[in-house]
């Protein structure tokens, strides 16, 4: 569970594209060690959210501390692994050589990796379960096992927040119990996650605390407190189905099955 000592501290920020806000006035803090889904419909600004606080997009107004620093003096300590529809699944790499790019903050780009580095790679591969794998090209790769190399280059990074986006999507019910898995063991060890992600069954079986933004935050909390029927309306703007189950809640949409 979260502790005292916080990870990411986030007040009033602003950012977005183009002249139009993405995200408006969030304000929240994440302690160490907790497992954040961050929920919301599309275009609610959970990707936006996670590159702000990576540094990929200057936010307009606000500030951002990650573990007491601003943005730039704590980049090694982010790791991140975007969507993997935005990766080239057919780029001739092997799952190592993507791993040891988690390295390359650390390195740069002209030195090449050594024992420590190799070490590294090593063992976020052992982490995440892929180590029998780790010469394979990722085009021969299943969807787990793609979200598990994008979460082991992270690792490799030595990151203690991770910065996850979507991995959940498309998996079935076995993938989605390995990942949920590694979550848990990557949260016993004191790493901090946030995790964008439409699967609310999910964050409420799950989870530590639930994120729920759409552009504003919504609310912000452990699920069983946030996903009410009143919350989730906000949000979403329409009706959610919430049913009792027995691993907690199954939290769907009325009229889509």
């Amino acid at each position: 569970m979260a502790t005292n000592s916080n990870v990411l501290s986030i007040q009033d920020l602003w950012a977005g594209y183009d002249g139009d806000a993405a995200l408006e006035s969030i304000s929240f803090e994440v302690g160490t060690g907790s497992l954040v889904g961050v929920a919301g419909p599309n275009g609610s600004g959970k990707s936006t959210l996670l590159k702000t606080i990576l540094g990929l997009l200057r936010p307009w107004r606000g500030r951002i501390q990650v573990f007491g620093k601003d943005v730039n003096g704590s980049r090694n300590r982010v790791g991140y692994a975007p969507q993997s529809e935005v990766v080239d699944w057919d780029f001739p790499v092997t799952v190592r050589d993507v791993v040891t790019m988690g390295r390359y903050g650390r390195l740069g780009l002209l030195r090449r990796p050594g024992a420590a580095d190799r070490a590294a790679v090593a063992g976020a591969l052992s982490e995440v379960r892929l180590d029998e794998l780790a010469g394979r090209q990722i085009s021969e790769l299943s969807g787990g096992q793609q979200r598990r190399m994008l979460i082991a280059r992270a690792l490799a990074q030595e990151a203690d927040l991770l910065l996850l986006d979507e991995p959940m999507v498309g998996l079935d019910a076995t993938n989605q119990h390995e990942l949920l898995e590694l979550f848990e063991r990557l949260r016993s060890r004191g790493k901090t996650l946030l995790v964008a992600t439409h699967d609310l069954s999910c964050v409420a079986a799950c989870f530590d605390l639930t994120l729920l933004l759409n552009k504003k935050l919504v609310a912000f909390g452990p699920p069983g407190e946030i996903f009410t029927p009143e919350l989730l309306n906000e949000a979403f703007a329409e009706d959610l189905l919430m049913l009792p189950t027995e691993g907690g809640v199954f939290v769907g949409h009325h009229g889509h099955g």
